[in-house]
């Protein structure tokens, strides 16, 4: 059995360190200031909280498009340094969900893939928290296959004509942009991955419709997106039409590493400490315990990933890890904070029963969305030599 190394990307240096805690503390005085009134429950729906005064706010602060060019409205910091600003988001509960996807992954896609229009008008705006995507990948009876999906783009005349359907599109109905992942020629049997594409797509755009999905907390944040006969120029396409699996699987590896895969249950963990420190036990503090181990290991594990970012590389495989791991982390807290502390015996508890709610509700699709467990653990495999 052969297993591929990989060389470990390099700490940073002293002066970074500095510089990055002091960011921190700039960042925690913000948040402070800005969330003050913010009840345990309501930080604890961080991941959905759709805020666009506070994301321009952020942005105005130099927090959102971190790593871009300046000449795009970016600031030019490293993806470590991006990286302490959204810790302190979520740790926090911010209400991050208006320019999270833009910022995380879209505005990367659209300076590597882009042209320079599109660069030049959109990317500014998402630095100023102004510009909101949603992802066009998942689609209705393809589960987590994304080489299975139908949505198609027709070449025709000046541009062209897409057909199709896309599900579970957070935020479709607040969006300006969606990215489109869909099929621009049929696949072929020995490579199922080509005839892909990905399109820029306004949200505006005649034929296209959005119809909402209701999640199990009776919250409308999915969507069911239909293109009936949509037309797009030629100038929508990003990258070279058939690239779009090489470029959707360089876009997951930023939406699968960053630190919202194990800090999405975070404040249920701070209501469960608080809970312990007013009656300690040993079951309780082990407990405790074992949850800060596994989230102190994925957090260096997906700063790894940021460092390596930086370094210009693609860690497809250890993005997959951090997002497997914390998916299992995730789905464990409520049940552990209901074993340790009870959800009945705590009623009187507002602040934890609101965190554990809102957890339960979330759990069954942390394995769900950005990859499934199958899919995951699959790329892992290939990446270890063992399939």
């Amino acid at each position: 059995m052969t297993f591929q190394t990989q060389t470990p990307p390099s700490g940073p240096s002293s002066t970074e360190a500095l510089r990055a805690e002091a960011l921190r503390a700039e960042v925690r005085a913000f948040l402070k200031e800005e969330l003050g009134s913010r009840t345990p429950a309501q930080r604890a729906e961080s991941w959905n909280g759709f805020d666009t005064g506070f994301s321009r706010r952020l942005g105005a602060r130099g927090w959102i498009g971190m790593a871009l060019p300046a000449r795009y409205g970016g600031g030019e910091r490293t993806m470590a340094e991006r990286y302490v600003v959204l810790e302190e988001l979520l740790a926090a509960g911010a209400p991050v969900m208006a320019h999270w996807i833009a910022d995380r992954q879209s505005g990367a896609l659209l300076l590597r893939y882009g042209n320079e229009e599109q660069r030049r008008t959109i990317l500014p705006k998402i630095a100023s928290g102004e510009c909101y995507f949603c992802i066009g990948m998942s689609e209705p009876d393809a589960g987590s296959d994304l080489a299975a999906v139908r949505c198609r783009a027709r070449k025709v005349e000046g541009g062209y004509l897409i057909n199709g359907t896309k599900l579970w599109t957070s935020n479709a109905h607040r969006s300006h942009y969606m990215i489109l992942f869909c099929r621009t020629d049929s696949a072929d049997s020995d490579n199922r991955h080509g005839g892909m594409s990905q399109f820029l797509i306004d949200m505006t755009t005649p034929g296209l419709s959005i119809r909402p999905v209701v999640s199990l907390a009776g919250e409308h944040h999915f969507n069911e997106v239909t293109f009936t006969d949509v037309t797009v120029s030629d100038e929508a396409l990003l990258g070279r039409e058939g690239d779009g699996w090489a470029q959707v699987t360089s876009e997951l590896t930023l939406e699968r590493s960053g630190p919202e895969r194990f800090l999405s249950s975070f404040q249920t963990v701070v209501e469960l400490a608080r809970g312990l420190r007013g009656a300690p036990d040993a079951a309780g503090t082990a407990a405790l315990g074992r949850i800060a181990a596994h989230l102190v290991t994925l957090r260096a594990m997906s700063m790894g990933v940021s460092r390596l970012i930086d370094q210009g590389e693609d860690p497809a495989i250890q993005a997959a890890l951090v997002k497997d791991l914390g998916a299992v982390l995730e789905q464990e807290i409520p049940d552990i904070v209901r074993l340790i502390l009870g959800v009945e015996a705590r009623q009187d508890d507002p602040a934890l029963a609101g965190c554990l709610a809102t957890t339960i509700l979330a759990a069954p699709s942390f394995s769900l969305r950005g990859g499934t467990r199958e899919i995951l653990r699959g790329i892992i495999a290939r990446g270890l030599g063992l399939r």
